[in-house]
């Protein structure tokens, strides 16, 4: 069965299999649907947002650490914070993004929102 486009600004917006091509439809490849791009004319998928994780394990975040070269930077930091943040950093089994002192930390040590987005992300895959 035929799959017919509907593209709008560059965008698919809508596709017909019904077998006849609607009027202001193109024909597509069967994988092609609704937000897929259209350029030059030829279709490509959609690009894929990358899912920022909250939160990653107390491996991860360490070795993701270590991994950037920021273990012995963070851990002496650390070591300036008091006793509630030195037993979270100690003993927590995940570490979350969003958690003030998190955010503290980062901020000491002068990353952007997006160089925290990439150290989860990196994390995560650890």
């Amino acid at each position: 069965m035929s799959n017919f486009v509907l593209v709008e600004n560059g965008i698919v917006v809508q596709s017909d299999r019904s077998g006849a091509a609607p009027e202001g439809f193109i024909q597509a490849d069967d994988v092609v649907c609704p937000g897929f791009l259209f350029a030059g004319g030829s279709f490509t998928a959609p690009p894929i947002d990358p899912v920022i994780p909250d939160r990653v394990s107390a491996r991860q975040f360490k070795l993701q650490l270590l991994a950037a070269g920021l273990l012995t930077d963070v851990e002496a930091w650390i070591a300036t914070q008091g006793p509630a943040v030195q037993i979270a950093y100690e003993n927590s089994g995940s570490f979350v993004r969003a958690d003030p002192t998190m955010q503290a930390g980062f901020a000491a040590l002068g990353f952007s929102g997006a160089q925290i987005d990439a150290f989860f992300t990196a994390a995560a895959g650890l």
